[in-house]
């Protein structure tokens, strides 16, 4: 038979003091993946201006309508999950009367009967 020892768990260790922080990130090294900048955006070509692509404003626009009606749609469907949700408990409190009355109604019938 093996017993079931209580296993005690390590406490968490406490977060890192700024101080700690500052002095692991002034020790890395400047190739370090995590520190490294992204990759500059693409350029025109045949131009060194930093000026936007070519038909890159109206992508960039059709993105954010897209996510401006996804988001729309996200609170709208908030919005009806709200109302199901209130008619819900209301149609839940009218079935546990019903059931209450029920109960009753079968104790008095049980009472007549005997």
């Amino acid at each position: 038979m093996t017993s079931k020892a209580k296993r005690v768990l390590p406490t968490r260790p406490e977060p890192p003091t700024v101080e700690q922080v500052l002095a692991d990130v002034g020790g890395t090294r400047p190739s370090d993946p995590v520190l490294l900048l992204p990759s500059e955006p693409p350029r025109t070509p045949g131009g060194d201006h930093d000026g936007p692509v070519p038909g890159q404003e109206a992508v960039e626009e059709e993105e954010r309508e897209r996510l401006y009606r996804q988001s729309r749609g996200y609170v709208e469907m908030n919005r009806r999950l709200r109302e199901a949700r209130g008619q819900l408990a209301e149609k839940c409190e009218e079935l546990r009367r019903a059931g209450a009355a029920l109960e009753r109604d079968m104790a008095e019938t049980r009472q007549k009967a005997f």
